[in-house]
């Protein structure tokens, strides 16, 4: 079990930020998400075990989010009224985003672990979830609304799965313990 402390702390930054990228995504005011998620990434890393592994997550994470989003913002299918950089590319606040759920994945949705069926079914259906409340609230702009959530659905039950392995392969959170056999007949040390 994760401590306490940093569950709470991580669940509440996490959302926290994500309103801020929203709302400020939609208020043309964009940095406010950015720089939020920036700060919760620094608060969540002051608990890491092995903050270098972290953020290795964050980095592949960005660079998995920049390219689906991306791909969504090239086909049509979304746009986003701020924060764009590049025509084609999701805005910084969108990649901020990743980040940020990123650093959710070893912590408070760490129970997602080794549990792909589940991870897939909350992916379908959460992601879409998170993109229809920010097109309520003007974060972003969904041309054919049905069509982009399904597309975002189909997305995220493949990325959520995928995600998880990833949070398990580069766990900065709590790191494994070697348990060394006390017997002189040697082997291998066991994990937990």
């Amino acid at each position: 079990m994760k401590n306490k402390a940093h569950w709470l702390v991580n669940f509440a930054l996490f959302q926290a930020a994500w309103f801020a990228c929203v709302l400020g995504g939609a208020n043309d005011v964009p940095l406010v998400g950015t720089l939020a998620v920036g700060l919760a990434v620094a608060v969540h890393l002051t608990f890491c075990e092995d903050p270098v592994s972290e953020l290795r997550l964050v980095g592949v994470v960005a660079l998995l989010g920049v390219t689906w989003d991306s791909i969504i913002v090239s086909s049509g299918l979304m746009s986003y009224p701020s924060g764009n950089f590049l025509p084609g590319v999701a805005p910084h606040w969108i990649i901020a985003m990743w980040i940020n759920f990123a650093v959710t994945l070893n912590v408070s949705m760490s129970w997602l672990k080794n549990r792909p069926l589940v991870a897939a079914l909350l992916g379908g259906f959460g992601g879409p979830l998170a993109y229809l409340t920010g097109f309520k609230l003007g974060g972003v702009m969904i041309p054919e609304l049905w069509l982009g959530l399904g597309v975002q659905g189909v997305g995220w039950a493949i990325i959520m799965p995928l995600l998880t392995l990833l949070a398990d392969k580069f766990d900065g959170v709590c790191r494994t313990v070697e348990i060394y056999p006390l017997s002189s007949a040697g082997g291998a040390p066991s994990r937990v």
